[in-house]
């Protein structure tokens, strides 16, 4: 870090694998950062010698070797880093022995792949719906599924004010089907099937770009080197700015 130009507080507090941008952005409105005791404003920057804290907590940057988790996330568990309200958070659960957060959310009543680091600069790249990124999620309704709910969950369905993007949409048996999505509305499957008169069952999310589901409920592994490399290729052009 230069000394003379230094870098934003939200880039610091990413690279310090301490939260993303976004999230530091929201913890510099809430006025929960101090550098040097002293409360910053939006785009303030760190330099060398700077004591920067986080509800009192002293960060440091390291140059630690960055964590790259695949969790299968249970049903009931919530994706938060919030442990303060809810009981049943994904830190808590994982235990983990650093400071990780999700990349992303699941929700609560959805189980199956999340991806979890201390990598802020990932995490923003993967969240930026414009990249395109691939999630692919298994689902199970209460009603037999025909063609020409494939026809029109694949085409585009109206939520949130906005159409959703073409998708690949496959019919597995009567009830469930497969569905690859590239953006990440809130809770956008079941807003997608109750438009069209259908409820949402079970839902698991199978695969993160290259990254597939293969461990039990409720367990966690290191992303292998070949994984995190194809990763890192998927998402070399993504833009990581605010």
């Amino acid at each position: 870090m230069s000394e003379n130009k230094g870098i934003r507080i939200n880039k610091f507090l990413s690279e310090a694998g301490y939260c993303s941008r976004r999230e530091a952005d929201k913890l510099i409105e809430k006025k929960c950062i101090l550098i040097n005791d002293i409360i910053p404003e939006m785009g303030t920057k760190v330099h060398e010698n700077d004591v920067v804290k986080v509800n009192g907590e002293v960060i440091a940057k390291n140059n630690l070797k960055n964590t790259y988790i695949a969790f299968n996330k249970p049903v009931g568990i919530v994706c938060t880093t919030d442990t303060r309200f809810e009981k049943n958070n994904i830190i808590e659960y994982i235990n983990y022995p650093k400071r990780i957060f999700p990349i992303g959310r699941l929700d609560k009543p959805s189980e199956g792949l999340i991806l979890l680091t201390d990598d802020g600069d990932i995490v923003n790249k993967i969240l930026r719906s414009r990249n395109h990124h691939e999630k692919e999620y298994l689902v199970e309704v209460n009603k037999e599924i025909d063609s020409n709910f494939i026809h029109k969950m694949s085409s585009g369905v109206p939520i949130l004010d906005t159409v959703t993007k073409r998708c690949t949409v496959e019919r597995i048996s009567k009830y469930r089907f497969k569905i690859v999505l590239t953006q990440g509305l809130n809770r956008q499957i079941r807003r997608m099937c109750e438009h069209l008169g259908f409820k949402v069952l079970k839902l698991k999310r199978i695969r993160i770009m290259n990254i597939k589901l293969d461990m039990p409920v409720g367990k966690y592994r290191e992303l292998s080197k070949k994984e995190f490399d194809m990763l890192e290729q998927l998402i070399s052009h993504s833009s990581k700015e605010n």
